[in-house]
């Protein structure tokens, strides 16, 4: 909690608690000391206690708030409930492009400035920018917040340069990198396993988990089979498990608490992150995953994509194939299958690189330094 508080910060996430969210969104207010985190949204999921700050809904309890949060998103209508103006908020900060949208109606309101992070496909996706018939909500905001807020946080310089191309001014678009909490080095207790491969994330396209079973293929046909372990779940589960029944080895865990997957990073060869432009326009920003599993020495094998490159130097703490390539993704994995002096040097740059360039408090520092900034200009 802060010690010298300069006052609360409204967090504004239409949806709060999503599972796949709270980490790395906790982590980015890990090390405020001056502004003091309340959460604000819509929506309600049973993670929510993960965020570590005050949580508050939008509009009154029982059916008439869903009136409220109704007239909210459509209208822009802020409801009396909760008393935003009682906390007397310094400024928002929304997340997600839509995110910003919605709060736009509220710094209004309290007369506070906005400022607003994008982490990834809010940013590429074309669908969000495509011209429609009857435009969603943040199309038909999209002229005024870019007009109206304060500060755009990216966390790549990608979703910068995305953002910038699609008519942000340059002037209110910054990068601000996620960070990670290193534990300390421990031996994990799934070391003594037969050696694995580990995937962790949504199923989605822009993961690109398809193109890791394409590579696994080609290394069975080639006489290895590696052991791949896949953490997480989504809309294309049924297709990778279908896929997956004809090859050796591949475990399917499902989502798993984060202490069990920073164990299975240390337990693994490498973690394989083989992201890429799904056919809608949707990119990574910065995959948290990558940081936290070169925070724990595990080499990340990735593709040269979005804010991968941005944590990944090839060859040196990592190893990078081009996206959509299962045959380069096939020979990078073998050649860290096959040198193992190779995995540990790699490992090891991996953790100094987590260190000293994406640590979460001092990440979270530079955050609260340019909201405070927008506070104090206000």
């Amino acid at each position: 909690m802060p010690t010298d508080t300069a006052g609360h910060v409204l967090v504004y996430r239409d949806r709060l608690g999503v599972r796949s969210e709270v980490q790395f969104l906790r982590r980015l207010y890990s090390g405020f000391n001056r502004l003091s985190p309340v959460w604000l949204g819509c929506h309600i999921e049973a993670n929510v206690d993960a965020l570590g700050a005050p949580v508050l809904q939008i509009g009154r309890d029982g059916t008439l708030g869903a009136l409220d949060r109704a007239l909210f998103k459509q209208g822009g209508l802020v409801p009396l409930r909760p008393d935003l103006r009682a906390l007397k908020p310094r400024l928002i900060h929304a997340h997600f492009g839509r995110g910003g949208a919605l709060a736009l109606p509220i710094a209004r309101a309290l007369h506070v400035p906005l400022a607003v992070t994008f982490h990834g496909g809010d940013a590429t996706k074309e669908t969000h920018y495509r011209r429609r018939v009857i435009p969603t909500i943040y199309q038909r905001r999209l002229p005024a917040l870019q007009r109206e807020a304060a500060l755009f946080h990216c966390v790549s310089d990608h979703i910068r340069d995305v953002l910038a191309a699609r008519g942000f001014p340059p002037q209110k678009l910054r990068t601000i990198r996620l960070g990670i909490e290193p534990d300390p080095p421990v031996a994990s207790h799934y070391g003594g396993e037969r050696p694995y491969l580990l995937f962790v994330g949504r199923f989605v396209e822009k993961k690109g988990a398809t193109h890791l079973l394409d590579a696994l293929r080609l290394l069975c046909n080639g006489g290895e089979a590696p052991r791949l372990i896949m953490i997480g779940d989504g809309p294309l589960g049924g297709q990778l498990r279908r896929t997956a029944a004809s090859l050796p080895g591949v475990s399917f865990l499902g989502w798993q608490a984060p202490a069990e997957v920073r164990a299975r990073m240390r337990g693994a060869m490498a973690l394989i992150v083989p992201s890429a432009t799904a056919a809608t326009g949707d990119e990574e920003g910065l995959p948290t995953v990558v940081l936290e599993a070169m925070a724990q020495g595990t080499p990340v094998i990735g593709s040269r994509h979005s804010g991968i490159v941005e944590a990944v130097t090839d060859e040196a703490d990592g190893l990078l194939v081009p996206p959509g390539d299962p045959l380069a993704l096939a020979e990078a994995i073998g050649r860290l299958i096959r040198d193992q002096a190779l995995r540990q040097r790699l490992g090891m740059a991996a953790r100094r690189t987590v260190a000293q360039r994406f640590d979460a408090k001092t990440q979270s520092h530079c955050l609260e330094d340019a909201l405070l900034s927008l506070a104090e200009l206000h």
